[in-house]
């Protein structure tokens, strides 16, 4: 009777025992777990409002864009000249390439991926435009927003490429009449000089200051072409394509995520310099809402 009593109380004593190392090892696992089934959860509460400036400051986060759930795979049904709005569009660039010359006859001039230089300020974010549904397909019209970001890449062999990331004007269509997993906008937009007309270089040369000719007398009288595309600046514009391609939907919230691709040329230093092609792709995220 004795015996049969002392081993039904040791596994109690044994559990009261241990009883905090298990609760210790039990919330760890609870931990670990919820951590890893979260994945990237960071970067989905990236606009929560208990997101601070200390949780995002130097970590990168600011410049990456929300996302929605891997599951999310509806479509949002829209009416035939009914007036809606892409709102919140976030681009984040993930890899920049430049398009170098050929080495010889024989090859083609190809794309080469760049490391951007700039800080971790290379997103567009908040930008909106009217979406317009006709006969015919789908067409949005960029408006605003944080819609150009300045940004250098530096390619292999040393060279660095200047340009002004942007979706400004953009003017792009798309088929059907809903926003589907399958919907790809594609059309054209305004590429902003890297440089403003104040802007001095290191001769002090400008277009709206500074002075004309840092040669002085030239024997020629100043006519040369490579000196006269140095001297007189020229505020140029560049036209790029874009394409934006929706793989995920979600119909509850309207928003939509998935990737972008464009191309659209270097800067030029104000006329002084020939321009190159560069290549952006990158996350894409946005919101449709009705006008």
């Amino acid at each position: 009777m004795t015996v049969n009593r002392l081993i039904s109380v040791q596994p109690t004593v044994f559990l009261m025992r241990f009883r905090p190392l298990l609760a210790v090892v039990l919330a760890f696992c609870l931990t670990f777990f919820t951590t890893a089934c979260s994945g990237g959860s960071d970067t989905v509460k990236r606009a929560g409002s208990n997101v601070t400036y200390d949780d995002i400051r130097n970590t990168g986060k600011a410049n990456d864009c929300p996302t929605i759930s891997e599951t999310s795979r509806g479509s949002i049904p829209l009416k035939t000249g009914g007036d809606y709005e892409l709102r919140g569009i976030c681009m984040h660039p993930l890899q920049v390439f430049a398009k170098e010359e050929a080495k010889n006859a024989r090859q083609k001039a190809d794309f080469v991926e760049g490391k951007i230089l700039t800080r971790f300020t290379s997103s567009l974010d908040e930008v909106f435009g009217d979406l317009t549904v006709t006969d015919k397909g789908l067409q949005f019209m960029e408006k605003g927003g944080i819609d150009f970001q300045a940004i250098t890449i530096l390619v292999p062999g040393g060279e660095e490429f200047p340009f002004t990331f942007s979706s400004k004007s953009l003017d792009a269509t798309a088929d059907g009449s809903a926003i589907t997993t399958s919907t790809d906008f594609e059309g054209t937009y305004r590429t902003p000089s890297y440089r403003t007309s104040n802007f001095i270089d290191p001769k002090g040369r400008s277009l709206t200051t500074g002075v004309q000719y840092a040669q002085g007398l030239v024997a020629l009288g100043g006519d040369d072409e490579e000196l006269e595309r140095d001297n007189n600046k020229q505020y140029i514009d560049g036209v790029g394509t874009m394409s934006l391609s929706i793989t995920k939907v979600d119909p509850e919230t309207g928003e939509f995520a998935g990737v972008f691709s464009a191309v659209q040329p270097s800067d030029s230093d104000m006329g002084g310099r020939d321009v190159v092609d560069i290549k952006i792709t990158g996350d894409l995220y946005g919101r449709l809402e009705e006008a």
